[in-house]
């Protein structure tokens, strides 16, 4: 909400106002699975929507107010949560094929995910702002919506909220401690971060099981004994989302030993004959059409080996085909179904399928077009995709 203010201009300016809500859950979006920061943000959006009048009175310009917030959440959970490996399970996924067929290779590590999702998602995601503002923020609607809505509104409903408690503060600090030491850990090949003290032994996996524990150990001083974090209130995580990522590795090395690869891939050979600069494009665009009619994470399973096939047949690197598969994957803009954050904002009521389909294609092709750009070129550099495994 605090963040979502600065964005609120006094008088009311929609377009930036829309800027803050869409920048917000992208910003969390990046440290926690996407889903997840859909279903935080949904009601902090539907809040400052509640102001608005529904129903028969609604006017043109509040509808389509509240379709491009709605949207802008949805999207920019979808679009934030590719610029780091914690963001989304596809890149997790991801990452643990790259492992497992290729045990030798240099591993994915968070910065090098980083360095290249992070320009990518900021590009695509001024171009679902800029989308938003052309189809849903009409000239003049600052008057209409500054009668229900303008910054003396929020900071009142911040103001509500009351100071942060130790426990807030905790478990930011804890937030905090995690992404340095996510950034830190290996640097470049001349920095080599402080994982070089471990003997590469310390991984992702290993800093985000220590903050973790941390939470169990800091207590939250509203009750005596009590602490951040209990084994009953950890019950109730999302466990089906780790089980549904380990079977995404099991599914993946299945394909792989029992050669159905091979004759899958053979549906796909048509890529031998593609040019090298329209390898990304091409591969992108098959993986995100799939990927409206199944889960993300199921798109990658099935798609990513089939691509490691294709790649070795062709003798390029790998990564110039698994990166766009993956990426594409994530590009779910036009149906609910194609992930569950469609269906948070979907459940809303504010949003219709025709809806997703006039903003999500645009975004889409654009979407494609820079993974086009910055795949051969940022991720050249990035991933050593123009060099050998």
């Amino acid at each position: 909400m605090q963040i979502t203010m600065l964005f609120c201009g006094d008088p009311l300016n929609p377009p930036l106002l829309l800027l803050g809500i869409c920048a917000t859950t992208a910003f969390v979006s990046m440290w926690m699975h996407n889903v997840a920061a859909a279903v935080i943000m949904m009601p902090v959006a539907t809040g400052i929507l509640q102001r608005l009048p529904r129903g028969p009175t609604q006017s043109n310009v509040v509808g389509k107010f509240c379709k491009a917030v709605v949207l802008g959440v949805i999207y920019s959970a979808a679009i934030g949560g590719m610029s780091t490996l914690t963001g989304t399970g596809v890149n997790l996924i991801l990452v643990g094929m790259w492992k497992s067929y290729f045990p030798e290779a240099n591993p994915i590590s968070f910065n090098t995910w980083f360095f290249f999702g992070f320009p990518l998602a900021l590009v695509i995601f001024f171009a679902l702002w800029a989308i938003l503002c052309l189809l849903y923020c009409s000239k003049g609607s600052g008057q209409v919506l500054s009668a229900y809505l303008d910054k003396a509104h929020l900071k009142s409903e911040l103001e509500l909220l009351g100071p942060m408690a130790f426990a807030e503060k905790m478990v930011l600090a804890v937030f905090g401690m995690l992404i340095v030491l996510w950034m830190t850990r290996s640097i470049t090949d001349d920095i080599p971060g402080w994982g070089a003290l471990f003997n590469g032994l310390a991984g992702d996996g290993t800093v985000s099981v220590m903050m973790a524990t941390l939470l169990f150990i800091i207590p939250n001083k509203k009750q005596r004994g009590e602490k951040l974090m209990d084994w009953n209130k950890c019950k109730k995580l999302p466990w089906n989302i780790v089980l549904l990522l380990g079977a995404g590795f099991a599914i993946a090395d299945g394909v792989k030993t029992s050669g159905l690869a091979d004759v899958l891939s053979k549906a796909l050979d048509f890529l031998e004959e593609v040019p090298y600069l329209a390898i990304a494009p091409m591969v992108c665009l098959i993986s995100a059409t799939i990927t409206e009619f199944t889960s993300n994470n199921s798109t990658t399973t099935l798609v990513v080996p089939l691509l490691i096939q294709i790649a070795k047949t062709m003798h390029v690197h790998p990564l110039l085909l698994m990166v766009p598969g993956a990426i594409g994957a994530q590009f779910s803009f036009l149906l609910p179904t194609g992930t569950p954050s469609n269906i948070v904002g979907f459940s809303t009521g504010h949003i219709e399928i025709k809806d997703m389909i006039k903003t999500g294609v645009p975004l889409k092709i654009f979407g494609i077009a820079a993974l086009s750009l910055l795949m051969p070129t940022l991720g050249a550099y990035v991933f050593g995709t123009n060099g050998e495994v």
